[in-house]
């Protein structure tokens, strides 16, 4: 009776049970941002990727609890835990990451979900201050890093998209000129054209040249509108 209370039970498993319960708190805590801003990978998915990013570090850390304590396996190296932890969250962040023609969103959130493993991970070897450390660190970026660099120079991107009538010819100069009335200019390399049944598309990226004075996507979309030749135009944030 005692070998069996051995085996399901130990000291070493309340050690173990405070850790993932610190991680899985620290992975919702980092998550909450992501949640309160309506993206896919919220609260749960942040406490799950931390709490078993911490049990997978913790396993490496107690080798003579494996097994039911009945096998000696030895001295473990964690630094391999941690490498496959590391590489297979990068599939869970690949996930994560959409394209929309021109625009591209979730890399935030996969860059977050790779970070908060780091978290369970430091929990899982024993470091609880820098565990903590990196979660508020975490959240203080996700939740006012975005307030934080309107105080800085910067220029946006604008994914756009212009649909032109059939057998009209759009001439790029005409379009180029009307961008730079509205304080934008077209990023270089970033064209992309198409001819379907005699109507041009063309996709480019514009780019702000001052936050203050130029157009917003609602002005840019009713100047464009009133260009000769244009029968539908798109346009988006390019942003992550």
């Amino acid at each position: 009776m005692t070998e069996l209370m051995d085996i399901f039970w130990h000291p070493k498993y309340v050690v173990i049970i405070l850790e993932l319960l610190g991680a899985l708190i620290l992975g919702l805590m980092v998550g909450y941002e992501r949640s309160y801003r309506g993206r896919a990978a919220g609260m749960r998915t942040y406490g799950f990727v931390c709490m078993a990013s911490c049990a997978m570090t913790t396993i490496s850390g107690y080798p003579e609890l494996w097994f039911g304590m009945h096998i000696d396996v030895g001295v473990v190296d964690p630094t391999r835990v941690i490498q496959g932890i590391i590489t297979g969250i990068g599939f869970l962040g690949a996930g994560v990451i959409m394209r929309d023609g021109l625009n591209i969103s979730g890399l935030t959130t996969a860059a977050s979900i790779w970070a908060v493993s780091a978290v369970g991970i430091l929990v899982g070897v024993g470091f609880y201050v820098p565990a903590i450390f990196l979660a508020l660190v975490l959240m203080i970026v996700m939740l006012w890093g975005s307030k934080i660099e309107r105080f800085f120079p910067a220029h946006h991107a604008v994914a756009v998209t212009l649909h032109f009538k059939k057998d009209f010819t759009p001439d790029e100069n005409t379009i180029r000129r009307v961008f730079d009335d509205q304080c934008y200019r077209i990023a270089n390399g970033s064209f992309a054209t198409m001819v379907r049944g005699g109507e041009f598309e063309w996709r480019f990226v514009a780019v702000s040249l001052n936050r203050y004075k130029s157009t917003s996507l609602i002005g840019l979309s009713n100047v464009l509108s009133k260009v000769d030749g244009i029968q539908d135009c798109y346009f988006s944030h390019s942003r992550n």
